[in-house]
């Protein structure tokens, strides 16, 4: 036996008395996880050594590693709040009739009080709008026997009854029209007659 096999016969000592040691009846000695020290004698000795499995596999000199993904960025958001639309346009504000002129509701009330018939007055001043008829008057209130216009001027007033010729009457900035009315004609000067007593 020479010097150089020394050491590994001292491993091989080792490794049985472990074998014997650790081993039973059921133990398979063929599973058993060999020791560090097995592993390493044999480099000890000089024998050829098995490769061992590397966890990352080797890359090629020279080639660079795959790229990783990157996530996109979500674009930027505009700063500041967005801008917020209405929801409804806003309401459509009307010239106000002159200081002294009386309110078409005035006037109705004061044909009822003559006993003149207003059968079913409805307010329809929102008709003096650009989304209405857009006669830029201040106030109408329509009934089934007259309508009643009120203008924010005397000069409105004078060129919207000549445009309604003998179907209308105007005092002042206001202006009775009989068009839509089922008024008999004999009747309207008892309507006018009221409209002048108010001023």
């Amino acid at each position: 036996m020479t010097l150089r096999s020394l050491p590994a016969v001292g491993v091989l000592l080792v490794a049985a008395a472990l074998t014997a040691g650790c081993g039973g009846d059921d133990a398979d000695p063929s599973s058993a996880a060999p020791s560090v020290s097995s592993l390493s004698a044999p480099a000890a000795t000089g024998l050829p050594v098995a490769p061992t499995p590397s966890a990352v596999p080797s890359r090629p000199a020279g080639v660079a590693p795959p790229p990783t993904p990157r996530s996109v960025a979500p674009s930027a958001a505009p700063q500041g709040p967005a801008p917020r639309r209405p929801a409804s346009p806003p309401p459509v504000v009307l010239p106000q009739r002159p200081a002294g002129a009386p309110g078409a509701t005035q006037v109705i009330t004061a044909f009822r009080a003559a006993g003149l018939k207003v059968p079913h007055p409805r307010d329809r001043s929102v008709d003096c709008g650009p989304d209405g008829l857009g006669l830029g008057c201040s106030e109408i209130v329509a009934t089934d026997a007259v309508t009643v216009y009120v203008f924010p001027d005397e000069t409105s007033a004078s060129d919207i009854a000549a445009t309604w010729g003998g179907q209308s009457y105007r005092r002042g900035a206001v202006v009775l029209n009989y068009l839509e009315a089922r008024t008999p004609a004999a009747d309207r000067p008892r309507y006018e007659k009221v409209l002048n007593n108010l001023g």
